[in-house]
């Protein structure tokens, strides 16, 4: 399944309704990324939303820099906090 790529900020209720659900997949990410399955449905999600499209590698960088803003975040964190919370981790969007 290929995925379309794009940046959008959640407005709540509504953002992603049960339909959108059943009509395609969709992944949030760090950054308000978010990957969503390349069909008419998705691409219609996309513009609904009025999200903007990226390139994957684009998405990723963004992706990337928001884990390594909140590795920084975490670094600074007391270390009874890095007992209780896993470190964030870099992945990949799938």
């Amino acid at each position: 399944m290929a995925n379309t790529y794009c940046t959008a900020t959640s407005t709540g209720k509504g953002f992603i309704t049960h339909r959108d659900g059943q009509m395609f997949n969709i992944s949030g990410h760090a950054g308000d990324v978010w990957a969503i399955e390349n069909n008419n449905h998705g691409i219609s999600w996309i513009n609904r939303i009025t999200g903007t499209v990226k390139i994957k590698a684009d998405a990723q960088a963004i992706v990337d820099t928001k884990m390594e803003e909140l590795q920084v975040i975490y670094d600074a964190e007391s270390e009874q906090y890095k007992t209780d919370h896993p470190r964030p981790e870099k992945y990949i969007l799938p």
